[in-house]
């Protein structure tokens, strides 16, 4: 039986992006980057404090992982969930995972109010991630497969129906390390099998 086919795969961006509005005089901009760990996301944080020392707030969110378990969102100095929790809110409504944004404010003179700077914040995210380069990326389960030339012909065929990717070597007998999307391996190594009347053989990594 497959699982739920929302395990194979997740959206990200590609590189880095940057986009800048204007709010009652203050300058809003939002730099997107791709951060596949805590460690990414904060060295990328620290870029923009660096590049824009000078500014009132530099205001963060990210999201870590497939499922986006690892958060973590800053109000830099703004009202408590005015800036960071906005920012964050933007990404889970675009669905973007292995992200951070960071939000740069210049104070034009004009103070926003709580709901004011949220939706400022929240605008400036959703002005740069509208624009982002998207990637899919493919989470998969590595399969390895073993069987006898005579059987080669039917396992390439469920290679080619299942596999985001595979690799093969032939000696005695014929070894495939496939990559089947997470949902999918349970039902690829039962076909293997079935189709080859059990003369091949396929081994799920765990």
């Amino acid at each position: 039986m497959e699982k739920n086919i929302e395990e194979d795969n997740y959206l990200t961006i590609e590189g880095i992006k940057r986009e800048e509005i204007k709010v009652k005089g203050s300058k809003f901009i939002a730099s997107a980057g791709y951060a596949p760990d805590k460690n990414k996301a904060m060295e990328f944080v620290g870029l923009i404090r660096s590049e824009f020392f000078d500014a009132t707030h530099n205001c963060f969110a990210y999201s870590i992982g497939a499922k986006g378990l690892e958060y973590r969102f800053f109000d830099d100095g703004e009202p408590s969930g005015s800036a960071g929790k906005p920012i964050l809110f933007t990404i889970n409504k675009f669905n973007y995972k292995d992200i951070v944004l960071v939000v740069t404010r210049y104070f034009g003179g004009t103070k926003l109010g709580i709901g004011g700077l949220s939706r400022a914040y929240s605008d400036a995210a959703n002005e740069v991630l509208s624009k982002c380069k998207v990637k899919k990326v493919h989470l998969t389960t590595t399969v390895k497969v073993f069987c006898i030339y005579e059987d080669i012909n039917a396992v390439k065929r469920l290679i080619n129906e299942f596999a985001i990717s595979f690799e093969e070597s032939y000696l005695e007998a014929v070894e495939f390390i496939v990559q089947v999307p997470n949902s999918k391996a349970e039902r690829f190594a039962e076909l293997v099998s079935s189709q080859t009347k059990g003369r091949a053989g396929a081994v799920i990594n765990s």
